[in-house]
């Protein structure tokens, strides 16, 4: 096992080594929606790319999110594939949110052999929300709250 300076310290360089790796600006907090955000997330059982959405506001956090579940049938189909849609996700600290994702299982970041897989698998699910997303922001950021 690692002391907690040692798997920070790992995880600095697992990310300093995906941003040599794919060396672009991702969107995650620029969506131009408050509180809805792209994440890139990894521990030591799996990797996931997410969509957070974090509204204070249920009534506004669910319109975001009905507006990605109506896009569900695109995504699938010439996005990504695979995506978890959880409209009440429970966070750590208690703080309910909507979630949607999609992980890689059995893979982390402790072992230095799973980067470029999991470098590839953030790329290429990343790439492909950001490019759905360019798409039909417009149409996301349209709600009546």
């Amino acid at each position: 096992m690692y002391s907690r300076e040692e798997s920070q310290k790992l995880k600095r360089e697992f990310w300093v080594a995906f941003a040599e790796k794919y060396p672009r600006k991702w969107i995650l907090y620029d969506t131009k929606i408050k509180d809805f955000s792209f994440k890139f997330y990894v521990d030591n059982k799996k990797a996931q790319v997410l969509i957070d959405i974090e509204q204070r506001n249920d009534e506004k956090r669910i319109a975001y999110f009905e507006k990605l579940e109506a896009l569900k049938n695109i995504l699938d189909e010439e996005f990504i594939k695979d995506l978890v849609f959880e409209k009440n996700h429970t966070l750590e600290s208690g703080k309910t949110i909507s979630r949607i994702w999609v992980e890689k299982l059995g893979t982390g970041f402790s072992n230095r052999n799973n980067w470029d897989a999991i470098f590839d698998f953030f790329f290429e699910k990343m790439n492909a929300l950001e490019m759905f997303y360019f798409e039909y922001d417009a149409f996301i950021k349209d709600i009546d709250c």
